[in-house]
């Protein structure tokens, strides 16, 4: 089966499948998929797909200077973080799964941070008090230890062939020099400005000055177009680049971000970040249409959409049509059933031993699939009964010429992370520790030391052992459900890389979450889709009990290549709902 190479032949299903409607019954293109922003980007040599231009421009000047597919994708990474502090940076976490060529195997990295080792449960309860369901979302209390720059290096110690200095120094020289800001960034560093505000002027946030600093253009929000500079970033990174990851986690950096937690009253303390390490993790996987779909193990959340696609295997869901009502009432039951497990035992494996085996077994997904009633839509549903043993991100994937493929995501989360920039250093800390539960016993609960949940999954798939596509797709809760489409798209529905993409997506809210005493579903959450399903679609949904809403842009943004295993050809796509772009060459 040759995915990338099938176009539908019949215009109606096409239409009827993406849920669009043109007066012609062909739409704008002359060729392929009425609804698909563009064909896909081809390459022999290497590929580069991230969620801005310029930074796959300098993946690819880094595979045409003799990098690998490391290299180059450390080199976006970083201009990601300058370019797009919407998303990510070097004060959030990082996950990847790689395929290496000379071993033929895939490799899993962890790179997120821990909470503070010198803070106790009882000891964050009194700061939030007693009565608190979950940990504020931003300043201090929710900060974690920053985990990228560590795994910058894990990845580069192992499988990376030009100096850090060499991949680092494209960014160095857009922080120093400026770079236009594009459409999406600067309508979402509106957002967070205004809400970084609001939160000091009422305490949750402690410090702003740094921020204004650091992110504003004479004291405005850049605009499109504005030409942006962050030369505190661009000193960072040289002194990274020079003195490797100790300067950030045992050297000067950690010694500047020690004294500025201590200076505001944040727990994280030098000896969390000296103590930090990434760890290589093996990648789980389950057989999809006689495809391997890879994911991370928890922390993360990766594992939820190796659930779903075990319960939607049994559904025909080609002959239900894609973006049908039947289509997206199975997808939803079945999302809300994976989430009710995802709430209940996804955290760190260091402190909880989660059911992996049974979570992602057939029988397993066979007893929970019958919960799905194809008449009415599930308005409460709990986790399954397992024996226990005891906004805002980037996605961006990199291929090179002899075949390495690099699937990396990483965030601050929440947007641009805690609205914290430690003194003088150019970046904001993430704030991934209000992902932790305060709920007794729970798997996901506070402890010092922890990883908590994580939203952030890059995703892998291959075919008879070899590597056919590296992909991801952004957003908060949206990721698993995300991941499921695209796997779908292709699989069942045939759609090519690009096209998977830009078809109508769907996603649920509402559901059950790992973190808050409160967060459980109820009344069946909310079914939001984009304008690309239809008006019938959707008024035949709500008949069956969803509630179903137009959503807001939350659809999350999608990278991909495609690696054709006969010929080794580079298939590239990206997201239409972010300024990004996939080169080749």
């Amino acid at each position: 089966m040759c995915i990338k190479r099938v176009l539908v032949s019949s215009i109606f299903f096409i239409l009827t499948m993406a849920g669009v409607s043109a007066e012609d019954g062909r739409g704008d293109r002359v060729i392929g998929s009425p609804f698909a922003t563009r064909s896909a980007v081809l390459g022999t040599n290497g590929m580069a797909a991230t969620s801005h231009p310029l930074a796959s421009q300098i993946a690819i000047d880094i595979l045409k200077a003799g990098g690998n597919a490391v290299d180059a994708a450390i080199a976006a990474n970083a201009a990601l973080g300058l370019m797009e502090p919407t998303g990510n940076g070097i004060g959030g976490d990082l996950f990847v799964i790689l395929w290496d060529p000379k071993t033929e195997k895939l490799y899993g990295l962890n790179a997120s941070g821990r909470s503070p080792q010198g803070q106790t449960l009882a000891d964050l309860r009194a700061r939030i008090g007693e009565d608190a369901t979950e940990i504020p979302n931003f300043g201090s209390l929710s900060v974690s230890v920053p985990g990228t720059v560590d795994g910058w290096f894990r990845m580069h110690e192992r499988f990376g062939s030009k100096p850090m200095a060499e991949i680092l120094q494209p960014t160095i020289d857009y922080a120093r020099e400026g770079f236009p800001v594009t459409q999406v960034v600067s309508y979402y560093m509106g957002l967070y400005q205004a809400r970084y505000e609001e939160l000091h002027a009422t305490g949750e946030i402690e410090e702003i000055k740094n921020y204004r600093n650091t992110y504003l253009i004479n004291g405005e929000v850049p605009a499109e177009g504005d030409i942006f500079k962050n030369p505190d970033l661009a000193n960072t990174l040289e002194k990274i680049a020079e003195g490797g990851r100790d300067v950030f986690y045992t050297g000067e950096l950690a010694g500047i971000m020690d004294a500025y937690m201590k200076r505001i009253g944040g727990p994280l303390r030098y000896d969390d970040f000296a103590s930090h390490t990434s760890d290589w993790i093996e990648p789980v996987s389950v057989n999809y249409r006689g495809y391997d779909v890879w994911e991370l193990p928890p922390n993360g959340q990766g594992i939820a959409a190796l659930q779903m696609l075990n319960i939607l295997e049994a559904y025909d869901l080609k002959s239900m049509g894609l973006n049908s009502a039947d289509y997206l009432h199975v997808m939803a039951e079945a999302k809300k059933i994976v989430y009710e497990d995802r709430a209940r035992f996804y955290a760190d494996m260091d402190f909880y031993d989660v059911p992996l085996d049974k979570l992602l077994s057939k029988d397993y997904a066979a007893e929970r699939r019958r919960l799905i009633n194809m008449d009415r839509a599930l308005q409460e549903v709990d986790h399954g009964d397992i024996k226990l043993a005891s906004g805002d991100t980037i996605y961006m994937t990199v291929a090179d010429k002899d075949g390495m493929m690099v699937s990396l995501i990483q965030s601050n989360y929440r947007g641009m992370g805690s609205g914290l920039v430690p003194d003088g250093l150019g970046f904001i800390f993430q704030d991934r520790g209000a992902l932790f539960s305060l709920a007794d016993g729970h798997a996901n609960i506070y402890e010092p030391g922890k990883r908590p949940f994580h939203t952030i999954i890059p995703a892998f798939m291959t075919k008879d052992g070899r590597p056919v596509m590296s992909f991801g797709l952004m957003g908060g809760d949206m990721q698993p459900q995300g991941h499921v489409q695209i796997v779908v798209n292709m699989l069942d529905f045939g759609l090519t890389l690009q096209d998977a993409g830009d078809a109508a997506r769907y996603h649920h809210t509402g559901s059950s979450e790992p973190f808050g005493a409160e967060n459980r579903m109820t009344g069946g959450g909310v079914l939001e889709v984009e304008t690309g399903i239809s008006q019938a679609v959707r008024e035949e949904l709500r008949l069956r009990g969803h509630v179903v809403e137009i959503g807001d842009g939350a659809f999350g943004g999608y990278q991909a290549i495609w690696r054709d295993p006969e010929t080794g050809v580079y298939w590239g796509a990206s997201e239409m709902r972010k300024d990004g772009m996939a080169i080749g060459y």
